[in-house]
């Protein structure tokens, strides 16, 4: 089972920011103000740390979570969504006028997490 899923909005402005910038990667720290909110950077951009997490791959695009992040979501499987709104404040899809957002499904074993 797949950790990290995507919407077909959040496909189209993934797209769309690939056209503009090339490759992409997400992360999500879990740290105050924007941390919780999956952050997109050109691939690169963001230097992950040794505890963070690679937990899978959105159209192409690394998905990172803070170690903190990934404990707290051990038993999830999460699904990246985009909507209009004001993304996080470095994260790219902000000049689209868009903002990617995280829901989360609970799931019933820890065998399903893996």
């Amino acid at each position: 089972m797949e950790k990290i899923l995507v919407t077909k909005k959040a496909k189209e402005v993934i797209s769309q920011l690939k056209e503009r910038y090339g490759e992409l990667m997400f992360y999500m720290s879990g740290g105050c103000c924007e941390g919780s909110q999956p952050m997109c950077y050109e691939k690169g951009e963001y230097k992950t740390g040794s505890r963070d997490m690679l937990i899978g791959e959105v159209e192409g695009c690394e998905f990172y979570l803070s170690e903190e992040q990934n404990q707290y979501y051990e038993y999830s499987q999460l699904l990246l969504d985009a909507a209009p709104g004001m993304g996080g404040g470095f994260s790219l899809e902000t000049v689209l006028g868009m903002a990617f957002s995280i829901t989360t499904h609970a799931l019933m074993a820890k065998e399903d997490a893996k």
